[in-house]
């Protein structure tokens, strides 16, 4: 049977290559899942960076980045890979283009760059945002449903997709400010299982900017008797 599966992947990629998530041209050498001579573009976010959301920050002696000094978030913890400026071309191929093979690179490098944060988080599951069904159906796949399935592959955590769905379309987030969000996201989430029994859980997103979606699921998971929440994201804004 992955003989079988092999072979189909095989064929597929010679109909149909896999694009390079940097240059979004066919990935060379063939069978890589980045192009060689585009694999340092991407660079990971350094310290200092926020203990609590991830953002980077301009000074090593803060902690915390200026929204999470002075507002209170319903997660525990956070990290990015990237900051959004230098991904945001790949993001929206991946998001909007349905460039769903850029999946594979983005958990591969959430598995190698964020693996001693996810094995002390211990998490029990890991629970991809949710879009809206119209919004899906739209786009033809939740783009953080993609990342979540590709990093369960590689760490045998297993996928919470069916624990919390979006059951109000919300205005597109992008040109909304922090208090405009928080509004947008009111009753936009509920959870879908009668008995939750997690305890511990990593959210995946593509894009965390103030917090406000993460916050909002974070408020039905802790409802629902999720005691810890954590989350992993692949790009973020700047801290201040």
């Amino acid at each position: 049977m992955n003989f079988i599966k092999s072979l189909r992947e095989l064929f597929l990629n010679l109909l149909f290559p896999r694009r390079c998530p940097v240059c979004d041209r066919p990935v060379a050498p063939f069978g890589s899942l980045v192009c060689a001579s585009c694999e340092q573009t991407f660079t990971y976010i350094e310290q200092p960076y926020c203990l609590k959301c991830g953002k980077p920050l301009t000074h090593e002696e803060q902690e915390y980045c200026h929204d999470c000094g002075v507002h209170r978030h319903l997660f525990d913890r956070g990290l990015a890979l990237y900051q959004y400026q230098d991904v945001s071309d790949s993001l929206y191929r991946f998001k909007y283009k349905g460039r769903q093979e850029y999946a594979a690179y983005y958990a591969f490098c959430m598995a190698l760059r964020c693996r001693a944060f996810i094995a002390g988080c211990h998490p029990d599951a890991l629970v991809p945002v949710p879009i809206h069904k119209s919004r899906c159906h739209q786009r033809g796949y939740n783009q953080a449903e993609r990342l979540a399935r590709e990093l369960s592959a590689l760490t045998g955590i297993p996928v919470a997709a069916d624990l919390i769905c979006r059951v109000r379309k919300t205005a597109p987030m992008k040109e909304l400010s922090a208090q405009e969000r928080q509004n947008n996201l009111k009753r936009a989430f509920k959870i879908c299982r009668n008995d939750v029994k997690l305890d511990t859980i990593i959210i995946i997103d593509d894009i965390y900017t103030t917090g406000s979606t993460i916050d909002a699921m974070s408020l039905e998971l802790r409802k629902a008797g999720v005691k810890r929440i954590y989350f992993i994201t692949l790009a973020i804004g700047r801290g201040v």
